[in-house]
């Protein structure tokens, strides 16, 4: 349920090459300013919130040809914050994950698709829970230039995604824990040195 997350953020991808930046560059995520945020209904009293942060990934731009740039996520599911150690060890169980917190989640892009000047679906194979599905991300370019403190070029993008648990066998008490969860992503990358 988390990562679809990761994906959402990286959809501008194609849509930098209209900003100015070299033809198929590497850029790497800046892991201290990239969060993926997840939220979920709860019995229908609220809205429950976890975040992803200093994970790892690499985008590669092309410029020529936007749709053939590509995005690589992962990070260890013990990166999940919760704010409450129970529900962390709860996620943990039987009940949701049954894993190890070192499993990694991951997103490898498959396909862009640009849709405006600064937007763009960027499609994808999502692994969470051991379990390998495609996910869209539909996503907006904020931001691309010289980055004022790196002295180098830098990127940053939003994104969001809509993921079913139950499609990654993590549907335990839905619908009353609500099966959809709503992903947000905001990330910055930099380019490779």
């Amino acid at each position: 349920m988390k990562t679809a997350l990761l994906a959402a953020a990286f959809a501008g991808i194609s849509t930098i090459a209209n900003a100015g930046v070299g033809s198929a560059e590497k850029y790497m995520l800046d892991g201290g300013h990239s969060q993926i945020v997840f939220s979920y209904n709860h019995l229908g009293y609220s809205t429950t919130y976890g975040m992803f942060s200093g994970f790892e990934g690499v985008v590669v731009f092309d410029k020529d040809e936007p749709a053939n740039s590509t995005v690589s996520v992962s990070m260890p599911l013990s990166s999940m914050l919760t704010g409450w150690q129970a529900r962390f060890d709860h996620f943990m169980t039987p009940d949701f994950f049954d894993a190890s917190a070192e499993e990694m989640i991951s997103f490898e892009s498959t396909g862009i698709e640009v849709t405006g000047e600064n937007t763009a679906l960027i499609t994808g194979d999502l692994t969470l829970n051991g379990v390998t599905k495609p996910v869209v991300l539909d996503a907006k370019l904020n931001q691309a230039g010289m980055h004022p403190m790196a002295n180098k070029d830098w990127a940053g993008f939003d994104g969001t995604t809509t993921l079913l648990r139950s499609d990654f066998g993590l549907g335990k008490f839905a619908p009353f824990v609500s099966d959809e969860v709503e992903v947000m992503i905001s990330i910055e990358v930099g380019k490779a040195e």
